[in-house]
């Protein structure tokens, strides 16, 4: 009776369990259906891109259609233009090649090399064909516009722009031309009207191309001539070259090359005297560098400036970093060569230097200088310059070091050393000398130690209070240093020891009798102690005694720094110790007896005891004794013999 009551009791509980588990399937359902994401567009971020696009008179498809997944990735909160494809290649998806007429052999050097964008706006633009500029000023934006708007102006160009001639995207004829010349221009001019025969002196010049005498776009000439016209053309005498109009070959020249030019022209005039002639000149071949007819350069000549000359000197068409500003600018090639001929060797206006002062007046007042470079003195700029411009500074042939190599041919190998000074290693002679003239020997820019400071500035300022090395403060710094290299460490002349010996030869009086040297001196390091400029030290010391001794002896460093210092070694080496050469072993200032002596008495009682009576002088202190720090309160050294330890020195001696 009791359990089945008990289970009737159970019955409300698992009902509210199964309630519970109800409501709680319910409301994650409800948090999933809240947790879906909704698809964002484009435009919910790109605002002011929706803004701009949706009142252009022209509208990409997929912009109006709001398809931006057609040519784009989506790129999420990440600012990137990610395209489906690169170039071209995403337009013509959608446009085929042949029927936007890029199946011609002559394209358009945008498409060419894959930027439709250059002309199109791929979104939309206020000018058909998405084009960034409406009519010709889409194309201005690569094409010149000054070059389309002179004084007499095409009339097709006038009326309806570029397209009437060219068309945008690739031809079959050059200049992407809608068709071949002269078939395009006689389109619109009457081959047979009066008076275009009259313009043309009856000649049937509708065989020849147009754009030999005209410009097809603009001019300042009348009847679109180019820049400068031959004054036959010009003047309607095409017959004053070539056979009448009504002969069988009426574009026949009546005289050939030269002999056609001397009749108008005056070679002796032309020469102006000069037996040095170009070479086209010379041949007669007037046509290599000027058009018969008429051309866009002035003086009817096939290209502008320099352009003419490159066409045979193509080894001066650079690139250079140091241009001759003769050449690059003003007239150019004929700022110092004659066109035609010259009484000068390479067609020069003028000999040698001459050439250059005419130019680089103030150069030559370097001609007063004491001492003066003498290819300069001779006049001899191109020994040293290109004179049509360079990749080294100051227009030099070469690196500075190897042009003056040319001729001191000696100092290359002398500069070819262990330690070099960094002007020669940078190839910049001209740090330190003159390359023209200077009022100081070797052409140098300054003297003594005023041409050093200009780069060792801070090192020159002598220390105040302090030590300067005397022939620092004189500012004789090639007492010490090679100029230009050296085999040994600071561009030193000379080993330290040698070198420092000329002045301090003191320091070796006592040599032949030493019994031992300090290694640094032994070795020529004068510099492991001493600076050789400056210090704020006695004696040009790098640190004072004993930091200066530890920077090599670091054992005993360790010894004193761990272990009882005996007062001299913690103090000041040069207590017992000379710092370069000794009479007695170990540098030691004096025999060892008497120098222990000086502080340790050895007369008193003390003293005997603790030596058991044995007298100092015969007794050698270092045997059982460290000079420099010991464990042991009495500096006995490490290893002891325990005999001598425990004072029973008889164990193993016999009392006298």
């Amino acid at each position: 009776m009791v359990m089945a009551m008990t289970r009737n009791n159970r019955r409300p509980i698992y009902l509210l369990v199964a309630l519970l588990a109800v409501i709680c399937l319910s409301c994650v359902g409800s948090a999933e259906a809240a947790m879906k994401f909704a698809k964002k567009e484009c435009s919910d971020c790109h605002k002011k891109f929706e803004d701009k696009y949706a009142s252009v008179k022209y509208s990409h498809s997929m912009v109006k259609d709001k398809k931006c997944e057609d040519c784009h990735l989506r790129h999420g909160i990440v600012p990137q233009l990610i395209l489906k494809k690169d170039g071209n290649a995403l337009c013509t998806g959608c446009h085929a090649p042949d029927k936007i007429g890029l199946d011609k052999p002559k394209v358009h050097t945008p498409i060419k090399t894959g930027k439709c964008t250059t002309c199109h706006n791929p979104h939309g633009s206020d000018a058909k064909f998405f084009l960034k500029g409406a009519g010709n000023e889409a194309c201005y934006q690569c094409h010149k516009k000054a070059a389309f708007e002179k004084k007499v102006v095409h009339k097709p160009l006038l009326e309806k722009g570029c397209r009437a001639c060219h068309v945008a995207h690739s031809s079959v004829y050059a200049n992407l031309l809608t068709s071949e010349e002269p078939a395009l221009c006689l389109g619109c001019h009457d081959k047979g009207g009066g008076a275009f025969k009259k313009a043309h002196g009856n000649y049937t010049v509708e065989q020849k191309k147009c754009t030999m005498c005209h410009d097809p776009h603009s001019a300042e000439q009348p009847k679109l001539l180019k820049v400068s016209a031959h004054p036959p053309i010009s003047g309607g005498g095409c017959d004053s070259c070539h056979s009448p109009a009504s002969s069988p070959k009426p574009f026949e020249v009546t005289a050939k090359k030269v002999e056609l030019c001397k009749q108008c022209h005056d070679m002796a005039a032309l020469t102006g005297g000069g037996m040095v002639e170009h070479l086209p000149f010379k041949d007669g071949n007037c046509l290599m560098c000027h058009d018969p007819h008429a051309a866009q350069a002035s003086k009817l000549l096939v290209q502008e400036g320099n352009k003419l000359c490159l066409t045979c000197h193509k080894q001066l068409s650079g690139p250079m970093t140091s241009k001759h500003a003769a050449v690059s600018q003003g007239k150019g090639c004929l700022s110092c060569h004659k066109a035609h001929a010259s009484t000068k060797k390479k067609l020069l206006i003028a000999e040698g230097a001459d050439l250059c002062y005419s130019c680089h007046a103030k150069v030559k007042d370097a001609m007063k200088s004491k001492e003066v470079h003498p290819p300069f003195a001779g006049g001899e700029c191109v020994s040293c310059h290109d004179p049509h411009g360079s990749n080294f500074p100051g227009m030099m042939k070469d690196r500075m070091d190897n042009v003056c190599f040319g001729c001191h041919s000696d100092a290359e190998a002398n500069f070819k050393k262990n330690y070099t000074h960094k002007p020669v290693l940078d190839a910049t002679c001209g740090a330190c000398h003159q390359a023209h003239g200077s009022e100081n020997k070797k052409l140098l820019t300054a003297q003594g130690s005023k041409l050093c400071v200009k780069c060792h500035g801070e090192l020159m300022k002598p220390v105040n209070p302090g030590t300067n090395h005397v022939p620092f403060t004189e500012g004789e710094c090639l007492s010490c240093h090679d100029a230009h290299a050296s085999n040994i460490r600071g561009m030193v002349t000379k080993n330290e020891a040698v070198l420092c010996a000329t002045c301090h030869s003191d320091l070796n009086k006592n040599a032949k009798d030493a019994k031992s040297t300090h290694a640094p001196y032994a070795d020529g390091d004068c510099t492991k102690c001493h600076s050789p400029h400056k210090a704020k030290l006695n004696k040009l010391l790098l640190a004072q005694s004993p930091d200066l001794c530890f920077n090599c002896h670091k054992t005993i460093k360790t010894k004193v720094n761990t272990e009882k210092p005996h007062s001299p070694a913690q103090k000041d080496c040069s207590t017992c110790h000379l710092p370069h050469l000794s009479k007695e072993k170990k540098l030691i200032v004096e025999p060892l007896q008497a120098m222990c002596a000086e502080c340790h008495e050895p007369g008193k009682p003390g003293f005997i005891k603790a030596h058991l009576g044995i007298k100092a002088s015969d007794m050698d202190c270092m045997t059982c004794h460290d000079p420099h720090a010991s464990k042991d309160p009495k500096f006995f050294k490490n290893v002891v013999h325990p005999p001598f330890a425990g004072r029973t020195c008889d164990d193993c001696h016999i009392k006298q």
